[in-house]
């Protein structure tokens, strides 16, 4: 999941493929998405393993925290699609979601 919608891929064309963001319901959980701070940082050279860290952070505090238990508690009932607009989903926060998903 990113704070910004994937280009090329319309809302109306996800529902129909029963990809809506994230969650049953279309849910677009912002609270577990980088900070528009830590993309510009990231995007501005930093480094993969620091964004891990920073990132890790973000998903540790009060408002991501309880989202992330919310999302846990979903994804055991049942499939959660997590969209993302980056080139290489395997490198990027949404694996880092995916991981901390799974715990």
């Amino acid at each position: 999941m990113d704070r910004l919608w994937p280009r090329g891929l319309s809302k109306e064309a996800a529902a129909v493929w029963g990809h809506l963001p994230a969650v049953a319901g279309g849910e677009w959980p912002k609270e577990l998405t980088p900070s528009a701070e830590l993309r510009k940082w990231f995007h501005g050279g930093g480094s993969a393993q620091e964004f891990r860290a920073r990132y890790e952070a973000e998903l540790a505090g009060a408002g991501a925290g309880a989202e992330l238990e919310r999302l846990r508690a979903l994804a055991a009932e049942g499939p959660v699609t997590l969209l993302t607009a980056v080139r290489d989903p395997a490198s990027s926060h949404a694996a880092i979601l995916a991981e901390h998903l799974a715990e």
